[in-house]
């Protein structure tokens, strides 16, 4: 009885064993406990339509093949929730080969004039839609085929009342994108129609930093590119030009000075009255990249105009907020009040209310180089990369979760939440210019796999539940923006693959019948009837540049930077004139001038020499890297 009791308990274990190698072998080999945890909801459908590309898309590699699961089981970002740096797994390397097959393929010369030709083609849709159905007023509404002005009737709209002054915005934003694209005649037009019909002398309230990004910015763009004595992009001077448009940026930014006057720590004020000046009873609280943000456009304009003033009280806000920083972590919030200078908002991130805040730091330094810039720089980003980002260390290689940037508590580090904003799609591209282009690689296939899911960045996505909590888009060019300059920085083909696919979820999407539209909702497709300036101003023209490796940008011998808002501003000496330190003299030491090569040495390792040569012309990441991104956003 005995022996027959051995024999059956020896039968079965012989049978668990062989149920247990069978379920290891269905989950797959490289996913670790935390992954198998499967989510309770189902994927949101209609992550790809079925209509056919536009022709000028038909050449290309075709439509990315549907894949299976690399182990068949839901991934899950656990390593984040614990801020850890290990986690998943991975699967084997022949999974990733269908990803080469897709996106290594070479770019014919005869596609990317297709592509090139379509980016041009999209603006010039929008642009000439809003001059003839928008202009003068601010925007295009581009499903009514109307335009659009300031909300009068409820002053409270600040979503369209910060952005509209009732001063033609739109054609102000798009100037600059005018001349890179070639277009003299009507650059020559635009210009000549600003300095005729805009004023603003204007009974608007609006916010001083989408005033100086959109307007302030661009104006400044389109004087230094009339008076270039190069001329790289073909004739755009002006018969008789007298400095107007350099002139009317001053008129806006004295209308803009009083949002600095009346604060107790310096930082400026969210909103003026061009006419009257801060409202009485104006709201003392702002966002960090609001205030912080202004420095770039004003310190251009006082150089050009040999006047410390707007600079003075750009680096004086930069400052007040840089000293508000936690003690412990580095960080900053995303939310202060101006008099007491206590955080309200106590997030920090790299998206809304911080982003263009690190940005102009180092943008900063790339045209003025002053020596702090570039210190508060990368001490901030030492913060960010000891606080904010999780995943494991290596972008192309071991396990873990991929890297990701997230929301913490600027005192304790601590995680906030699950979710990350569309604006943060800008965070790879400003990782190419410090030369971290590896992280840059990864935080960037993150964001194209959600375009690749919805065909669009909702405004926010939790990547815990894999969906949008706020499901609008408004047709952001920060993802965009993020491939040119990668593509720029590897020459990869994998990044012009990227940029068709925008391209064409663009047209199949947002495209209406006077323009491009705003997606209410990313995954039912549903339109808004707005078409913001920054889509002229930014995402046409990051596709432009894209796909014309011939453009003057590129081959005119000439250094330029983009502004937050993509207006384009040649590098050169007259910016390097400091006139601040007269004001400040006891600070002259720290602002000393850094030689462009030293940027490299001072953050030693963030270099574009840790991308292998072998991978340049390869995927930037590694397919298995990418199906596990692929997985973790719910795309397969």
């Amino acid at each position: 009885m005995q022996w027959r009791s051995l024999v059956l308990g020896l039968l079965l274990l012989r049978l668990g064993l062989h149920g247990l190698l069978w379920l290891v072998s269905a989950l797959g080999p490289g996913l670790s406990s935390h992954q198998r945890f499967p989510f309770a909801f189902s994927p949101p459908p209609g992550a790809r339509s079925s209509a056919p590309a536009p022709p000028w898309l038909r050449a290309a590699a075709g439509e990315p093949r549907a894949v299976e699961r690399c182990g068949g089981g839901a991934a899950h970002w656990g390593s984040l929730l614990r801020g850890a740096g290990n986690g998943g797994g991975g699967c084997s390397p022949a999974e990733g080969d269908e990803y080469e097959k897709r996106y290594s393929g070479a770019f014919s010369p005869q596609l990317r004039a297709q592509l090139r030709d379509a980016a041009r083609g999209m603006f010039a849709f929008g642009y000439d839609n809003y001059m003839r159905h928008a202009f003068p007023q601010d925007e295009l509404n581009p499903v009514h085929c109307r335009g659009r002005g300031p909300d009068r009737a409820d002053p409270s709209n600040l979503n369209i009342n910060d952005v509209l002054g009732n001063y033609s915005l739109t054609l102000i934003d798009a100037l600059d994108t005018l001349a890179v694209m070639g277009n003299s005649s009507e650059f020559q037009k635009a210009v000549k129609l600003v300095i005729d019909t805009v004023s603003f002398d204007k009974d608007s309230t609006v916010q001083v930093f989408e005033a100086t990004i959109r307007v302030l910015g661009s104006l400044l763009s389109a004087h230094i590119i009339i008076t270039d004595t190069k001329q790289p992009f073909g004739d755009m001077t002006i018969k008789d030009y007298d400095d107007e448009l350099l002139h009317m940026a001053h008129d806006l930014a004295v209308r803009l000075l009083p949002a600095f006057e009346n604060t107790k720590t310096g930082i400026p004020y969210p909103r003026v009255n061009l006419k009257r000046g801060v409202p009485p009873g104006s709201n003392n609280e702002t966002c960090t990249a609001g205030a912080g943000s202004l420095l770039v456009e004003f310190g251009i304009l006082s150089r050009l105009l040999g006047d410390s003033t707007f600079e003075w009280v750009a680096r004086r806000a930069v400052k007040a907020l840089w000293s508000l920083r936690s003690n412990d972590t580095g960080l900053l919030g995303n939310v202060v009040n101006i008099q007491t200078g206590h955080w309200v908002g106590k997030q920090s991130g790299l998206g809304a209310g911080l982003d263009s805040f690190y940005e102009y730091l180092l943008k900063s330094y790339i045209l003025f180089g002053e020596k702090e810039d570039l210190e508060m720089f990368s001490d901030a980003y030492r913060s960010i990369q000891n606080h904010l980002r999780r995943g494991r260390e290596a972008c192309n290689e071991g396990e873990g979760d991929p890297p990701l940037y997230v929301n913490v508590n600027m005192f304790s580090g601590q995680l906030m939440n699950t979710w990350i904003d569309s604006l943060q799609a800008f965070f790879p591209g400003l990782q190419v210019l410090i030369g971290d282009v590896e992280d840059a690689i990864c935080l960037h296939a993150f964001y194209y796999a959600i375009w690749k899911r919805y065909g669009a960045l909702p405004e926010r996505y939790n990547w815990q539940l894999q969906a949008p909590d706020v499901p609008f888009y408004p047709l952001r060019p920060e993802l965009v923006e993020s491939t040119y300059l990668l593509y720029q920085a590897t020459k990869n083909p994998f990044y012009l693959h990227v940029g068709m696919d925008i391209l064409q979820s663009l047209e199949k999407y947002t495209k209406v019948k006077c323009g491009y539209a705003t997606l209410h909702h990313v995954i039912e497709k549903s339109k808004e009837d707005r078409m913001e300036s920054f889509f002229l101003s930014e995402t046409c023209k990051y596709l432009y540049l894209l796909f014309d490796e011939e453009n003057p940008v590129h081959k005119s011998g000439n250094k330029y930077m983009f502004t937050t808002e993509g207006h384009i501003v040649s590098v050169d000496k007259r910016f390097r004139d400091s006139l601040w330190q007269d004001t400040f003299p006891e600070e002259e030491e720290s602002a000393e001038k850094l030689k462009p090569n030293e940027l490299k040495g001072i953050n030693s390792s963030f270099n574009c020499n840790r991308v292998p040569d072998e991978r340049r012309y390869l995927l930037p990441l590694k397919g298995i890297y990418m199906r596990q991104i692929d997985q973790m956003v719910g795309l397969i």
